[in-house]
């Protein structure tokens, strides 16, 4: 349709995390109003968190091709960290890059690593870089591809999905000028309290329905700390009998050896009292059945998902205090220092006070919804390409599927 703009996302590749579920969460709702949206990957398959981890397996691909957007690979399997670090491109894939961004009027890119392309492609157009992290230096040769790509006039807007986000990437000599910040949002009819999830769940893995449950979702990633969590989960389990904790993401399986010899150091590897669960599609029936969620990261996150999934669907939020946590928690559960002990004693602690939180997080909904989301997203995108954007944002903030 001639009204329409066309977007191209660049992606690292396939892998689970926050920043893709909502990336992808983002597409999906601005498809096909005003917008048509296609996705490039860089890499079709990769091996992260000790998991091969196939494109057409992926649970964001299956979205996005569900909702009709077309996505592409530029490479197969990843070859490892030096593969994932390479700035070179051969002609074919600049070619086959050039032509899907010649289809279109606006790039777009998850996170600044699939920068190398664009630079090395010379990419002229409008250019959209989402972030979602609170440590640009920490992040291998991203941080250079950005700067270069600023440096050559190519970026036309930053999306930062939290304020320390954007403070991060100022004090790393990104002008100020260039970031936006759109924070995270997450769909109200997914992620709500679930009487019924939350009992078919519990009974899956054998839990009371009275049990205490805390709820740990990420990726085994350093950024996460999943030492630290489970050194506080001991410290938990010991102290109440009747308690069980799970583990759902990338790696989070008795196949991850990294994870083992983690569960042998705390004494958890025979627990029957601790879930690995692997990655999961249904984080919303996880939260529902949990009475806290926890985050115990000590660098890198920005507004993690799992804290607002979580207690959009009535989970006590329990995190460190790194990125935005401090903001997001703030009446609505607690922040602790990462040491266990404290993390264990917290976890208490909101059970203790679970009547006095509900109410705050019901409250909280309207703040996490999507709806603004989507509209300051789709309203940037047609800046960027040079549209007027008044009656396009009044469709997005229709109901969206």
């Amino acid at each position: 349709m001639s009204h329409e703009i066309g977007v191209l996302s660049l992606y690292e590749g396939f892998f689970r995390g926050g920043a893709r579920i909502l990336h992808t969460d983002v597409l999906a709702g601005l498809h096909g109003r005003g917008q048509r949206h296609r996705v490039l990957s860089i890499h079709e398959n990769v091996y992260r968190e000790a998991t091969f981890q196939r494109m057409r397996d992926d649970a964001c691909y299956q979205r996005l091709v569900a909702a009709g957007i077309p996505v592409t690979a530029l490479r197969g399997a990843e070859r490892g960290a030096a593969d994932r670090e390479s700035a070179r491109f051969d002609e074919r894939e600049l070619a086959l890059f050039e032509r899907e961004a010649a289809a279109t009027r606006v790039v777009l890119t998850l996170k600044e690593q699939p920068l190398r392309l664009v630079n090395q492609a010379g990419w002229r157009g409008p250019l959209v870089t989402c972030l979602h992290r609170s440590d640009p230096e920490n992040q291998g040769s991203a941080l250079a591809e950005l700067r270069a790509a600023v440096a050559a006039g190519r970026v036309t807007a930053l999306v930062c999905c939290a304020d320390s986000t954007k403070a991060a990437y100022r004090a790393a000599g990104v002008p100020d000028s260039l970031l936006h910040v759109i924070p995270n949002g997450v769909d109200l009819r997914r992620f709500r309290p679930d009487r019924l999830a939350r009992a078919r769940l519990r009974r899956s893995l054998a839990i009371p329905d009275e049990a205490p449950l805390v709820a740990f979702a990420a990726r085994y990633d350093g950024m996460k700390n999943v030492p630290l969590f489970l050194a506080a989960a001991a410290r938990f389990l010991a102290r109440r009998p009747t308690a069980h904790v799970l583990m759902c993401g990338t790696g989070m399986t008795r196949e991850n050896e990294q994870l083992l010899t983690d569960l042998r150091i705390t004494g958890l590897d025979e627990s029957g009292r601790l879930h690995l669960l692997g990655p999961r599609d249904d984080p919303q029936a996880l939260f529902a059945a949990a009475d806290v969620v926890a985050l115990t990261s000590v660098f890198g996150e920005a507004a993690p998902l799992c804290l607002i999934e979580g207690l959009l669907c009535g989970a006590i939020p329990v995190a460190t205090d790194v990125g935005d946590c401090a903001a997001i928690v703030a009446g609505r559960g607690l922040l602790t220092p990462p040491d266990p002990d404290a993390i264990a004693a917290a976890w208490g602690e909101a059970l203790a006070r679970r009547s006095e939180f509900v109410p705050a997080l019901l409250a909280a909904r309207e703040q996490f919804g999507r709806r603004r989301m989507l509209a300051a997203y789709a309203a940037l995108i047609w800046r960027a390409g040079g549209q007027g954007t008044r009656r396009r944002v009044r469709r997005v903030l229709e109901p969206v599927g």
